[in-house]
């Protein structure tokens, strides 16, 4: 199947193999470059799941233990393998997606059997799995001394009493002790089915071709997919604000807003994105006054987040008075739901929005990450032109009022550690 985006003169081929793989190649034959990646529909969130009828809640940071240990094999490391190849391997972990991807200039098709072997043949034994949890330790170490993740995860934690998005991606050195051998096989079995994969490269290659080593290196045919729980959350947030100090020179905060559950993960994420920039971006009234004021720098960001069964507006940046930007917000929040968004605001930021999106679609790593997160909603990653160039200010609109409902708001912030002279 081919499907064509004149807009953007852009192409999607794609395929569904036998066992359900999803198979996505967008040519580039200009670039030197070619880019795949391989991706599970299973990330942090996935903590409590459903297989064969049997109930499993697993601890917290499995998904990340499972994407380091992926890389080994019976016969070596899949990692040395790319790299005498000449290749350049990676894989990240998030909330919603696990992901193993190589960029090759030559030897593409040898880098793409390793990628589709390792990923789909689990080698795990108690030595590799008990020498993982000092490398990720010491990685949870780090990500427990940066202010900006430890802001993240605080305001989650802050907005959501019990989904499991409150939880950090790599988890903590008290929730990956207990992680042996037969659980990674038990997630590996429940969500690295090829039905719950996908496959996309970007760059110049045969599809056909790609398509029929697909075919013949991942299993022949796919295992039940678990079914997940995420618990129930209230409208409200959990807590409105939360003070940790750290070694920081000034306030590093994010300000969360609690939405609704989206219907439509792929569209309303666009929509987030859009009615934050119209609150406060770059080219907004608000943001000017802030900016003028020394409530905030360049470091503001206003952004949103999806994940299943749920949705947050989120603004962070540094500030020496963090709760006068929440006020300020939250009083622009609610004259906009109550009076409308500016139409020249709203255009502005729509094309500074299409913009972000139109570069992303120039880098083959962003391509392949962008197809896949559409594709585990039933979208493409194209599909962003479209919907942006129709929305309405009255879509916005609706979007911002739901953000001014009350108690849905959280304030993480992380200020700077009290010195001896702070107490005297």
């Amino acid at each position: 199947m081919i499907r064509n985006y004149p807009a953007l003169q852009e192409e999607i081929r794609s395929a569904v193999l036998p066992n359900g793989l999803r198979v996505y190649y967008i040519p580039k034959p200009d670039f030197q470059k070619t880019f795949a990646m391989l991706a599970a529909d299973f990330g942090s969130v996935d903590c409590c799941f459903t297989l064969d009828g049997e109930q499993h809640q697993v601890t917290p940071g499995v998904a990340h233990f499972l994407e380091h240990k992926m890389f080994e094999e019976e016969d070596g490391n899949a990692l040395q393998k790319f790299t005498m190849l000449g290749a350049q391997p990676n894989a990240f972990t998030s909330h919603t997606m696990t992901a193993y991807h190589f960029t090759a200039t030559e030897r593409f098709e040898e880098c793409l059997e390793i990628l589709l072997r390792f990923v789909t043949t689990p080698y795990f034994t108690d030595e590799n799995v008990a020498k993982e949890k000092g490398i990720i330790g010491q990685e949870i170490s780090m990500l427990d001394d940066t202010p900006s993740w430890q802001a993240y995860v605080g305001v989650l934690q802050g907005l959501y009493g019990a989904h499991t998005v409150r939880i950090s991606i790599a988890g903590s050195k008290q929730t990956i002790a207990p992680i042996t051998p037969d659980l990674l096989h038990l997630c590996h079995r429940a969500f690295y089915s090829p039905a719950n994969l996908v496959l996309v490269v970007c760059g110049t290659c045969d599809f056909d071709r790609v398509c029929e080593m697909a075919e013949c290196i991942t299993p022949k045919q796919s295992a039940r997919i678990a079914s997940r729980s995420y618990g129930e959350e209230t409208p409200e947030a959990a807590q409105p604000m939360q003070v940790r100090r750290m070694a920081v020179s000034r306030p590093t905060f994010i300000l969360g807003i609690k939405d609704t559950v989206p219907s439509d993960s792929y569209r309303r994420q666009l929509m987030g994105e859009l009615a934050a920039r119209c609150v406060c971006c770059e080219s907004a009234p608000l943001y000017e006054t802030l900016y003028q004021n020394n409530l905030i720098d360049q470091s503001f960001d206003p952004d949103y987040f999806t994940f299943p069964e749920g949705a947050c507006a989120m603004f962070s940046g540094e500030s020496r008075n963090p709760e006068a930007v929440r006020d300020a917000l939250l009083e622009e929040i609610r004259s906009i739901a109550a009076h409308g968004v500016d139409r020249a605001l709203f255009e502005r930021a729509r094309r500074q929005l299409l913009g972000l999106k139109l570069r992303s679609a120039d880098d083959p790593g962003s391509i392949c990450r962008m197809q896949a997160e559409a594709c585990f909603t039933g979208a493409s990653c194209f599909d962003f032109y479209e919907i942006l160039t129709a929305v309405t200010t009255e879509e916005i609109e609706a979007r911002i009022r739901e953000w001014a409902e009350p108690d849905r708001i959280s304030l993480m912030v992380i200020a700077p550690a009290e010195t001896e002279d702070a107490h005297g």
